[in-house]
């Protein structure tokens, strides 16, 4: 059976690309346009791996990473945080419940491939 990844993030262009890419190297992929139903959408679809960017509406993705890491029942999911912002993901990788690695934005097809690889054989 596939592993599953859920992606967070608002930009439908980003979601389409990179479900395009883990799809194609045999990942099912879910997907959220917003941060405001991570925990139902983790409870419906229990996914091996989150792909959360940093740059959320109306809410601080950092934050929603941290729930992610505190809580007992989710604190061993993996999370790769994205950004554009390398002063975000340094603070994001300091923080209390950090996440699990960072995708610097652009990236390309093999770095993505890499750290979702290697998260999920962790």
């Amino acid at each position: 059976m596939s592993k599953k990844i859920l992606i967070v993030d608002e930009n439908e262009l980003m979601i389409e690309v990179m479900t395009y890419i883990l799809i194609n190297h045999g990942y099912d992929v879910v997907s959220l346009t917003n941060g405001n139903d991570v925990f139902k959408n983790i409870k419906a679809n229990h996914p091996d791996l989150i792909i959360l960017d940093d740059l959320l509406l109306g809410i601080n993705a950092a934050e929603i990473c941290q729930l992610i890491k505190l809580n007992k029942t989710t604190q061993n999911l993996p999370v790769i945080m994205c950004s554009g912002d390398e002063d975000s993901i340094e603070q994001s990788l300091k923080q209390r419940g950090a996440p699990d690695d960072v995708l610097v934005k652009p990236f390309d097809i093999h770095n993505l491939i890499e750290k979702v690889e290697y998260q999920l054989a962790a």
